[in-house]
């Protein structure tokens, strides 16, 4: 078990389970390596959506993990580069220990780069030259329950207008939801031209939901 002192979002915790990994924050189960197939349908349904022919495609990940999303990102040949934000500098240290195999080494991956930063205020300084044909949001539960209630923010008006001018023409925005948010899905179809919802089924419970949309 690994702890992450003076995380960012009070105590964090890699446990091992068996042949596998969980992360644990604050006494909240965040995620696992059990499975992964909705975090990498994140990112191939979105790669799926862009125009025919599009090439060096640029990726943006909120929310690193176990890594499943980057490395989806990162198999598809037409992607030029994939930046991950994480807020947590414990997350990013266990891709260089504990869980570097999980994801197939993602800090040896030239394309690959790993950004320690808050997404939101990420967003809020990054110049209007960044441009991403891609852009990937899974820092939370989704916009019905936040373990962060901060994160909160990634899930309203002004954040949404800030993620459609980073896209590219013809370029997709996607969040991970751990339920069905239908107000949400409603919110989107306000800023976007085009909204779709996707449902992966999950090992238990309700199944896990992707919301895509393109400007």
């Amino acid at each position: 078990m690994a702890r992450g002192p003076g995380v960012v979002a009070g105590e964090l915790v890699l446990r091992r389970a068996g042949a596998h990994f969980e992360i644990i924050s604050n006494g909240v189960f965040l995620m696992d390596t059990r499975d992964g197939t909705s975090e990498r349908e994140l990112v191939r349904a979105s790669l799926a959506a862009l125009p025919a022919g599009r090439t060096g495609v640029r990726v943006l990940i909120g929310g690193l993990g176990v890594g499943f999303s980057a490395r989806a990102a990162l198999e598809d040949r037409r992607v030029a580069h994939v930046r991950v934000i994480e807020v947590e500098p414990e997350v990013i240290a266990w891709h260089s220990g504990p869980l570097g195999a999980v994801a197939g080494h993602l800090t040896a991956d030239p394309r690959c780069e790993l950004t320690r930063a808050d997404l939101l205020r990420w967003l809020a300084t990054v110049g209007d030259t960044a441009r991403f044909d891609v852009i990937c949001l899974d820092i939370d539960n989704g916009p019905g329950w936040t373990v962060n209630d901060g994160n909160a923010q990634l899930y309203r008006p002004a954040t949404l207008r800030r993620l459609r001018r980073l896209l590219t023409d013809g370029g997709v925005v996607a969040f991970w939801s751990a339920m069905r948010a239908p107000d949400f899905a409603a919110l989107l179809a306000a800023q976007f031209a085009e909204v779709r919802t996707i449902e992966v089924p999950a090992r238990r419970g309700e199944p896990d939901v992707i919301y895509l949309a393109r400007p």
